[in-house]
């Protein structure tokens, strides 16, 4: 297997982080977005969304979200389980995760895409350049403030983790996230308590340093 990764940017984390979990040996490609090395065509061959993270598979497919390449690795190592390990589990951390990257990802790269100098005229990922829209930026501020207010309510409740009582990818969406946001100098309210907890226990976890 190859990964081709690039260490500034979330997407790529994200499945960093599952790969040390797993404890996984992949051969890892340093891929330069600041200089556009993925528009470039050998890139576009291998992608043609234009975007990290890329898991390359020992047959050659070449899997381009982060879903795909958690349920790839998990197939391929399945202990220990990151993704559920009955029905229950599965559904219920698919659903977290799926409401994290929603509310949480989603809103802190709509906030700075349409924000950042950096990204003027790339307000998308892709092939394709959009124009910044200033309005959408203000938007996805303000979903990214709410989405960490009811963390501690609606995604981790009295749990220790986010998907229950066991460490899971769900802890890995929600914790890049939260550190994602810090882009937009927003973060978890002081109040929240367990939230805090929560995450300086994932913060101290070896993969958490990737």
């Amino acid at each position: 297997m190859k990964f081709f990764d690039c260490k500034t940017a979330p997407s790529a984390r994200l499945v960093r982080m599952f790969i040390a979990e797993k404890d996984l040996d992949i051969e890892t490609i340093e891929i330069d977005l600041r200089t556009g090395a993925h528009l470039q065509a050998d890139f576009k061959e291998k992608n043609p969304h234009c975007t990290v993270p890329i898991l390359e598979t020992e047959t050659g497919l070449h899997l381009t979200s982060s879903q795909g390449c958690w349920r790839y690795l998990e197939a391929h190592k399945p202990s220990p389980p990151l993704l559920g390990t009955n029905p229950e589990k599965k559904g219920l951390i698919a659903d977290r995760i799926w409401r994290i990257d929603f509310d949480g990802f989603y809103a802190i790269a709509e906030a700075i895409r349409n924000e950042l100098p950096g990204f003027r005229g790339r307000a998308l990922t892709g092939s394709i350049n959009y124009d910044q829209i200033p309005e959408l930026a203000q938007r996805g501020a303000a979903r990214t403030a709410h989405f960490l207010d009811t963390f501690e309510a609606h995604l981790l409740g009295e749990n220790d983790y986010v998907a229950g009582a066991n460490f899971s990818a769900a802890d890995i969406m929600a914790f890049v996230t939260i550190e994602f946001a810090g882009w937009i100098k927003l973060e978890l309210p002081p109040s929240a308590e367990r939230a805090h907890d929560w995450y300086k226990r994932i913060k101290a976890r070896p993969s958490a340093a990737l």
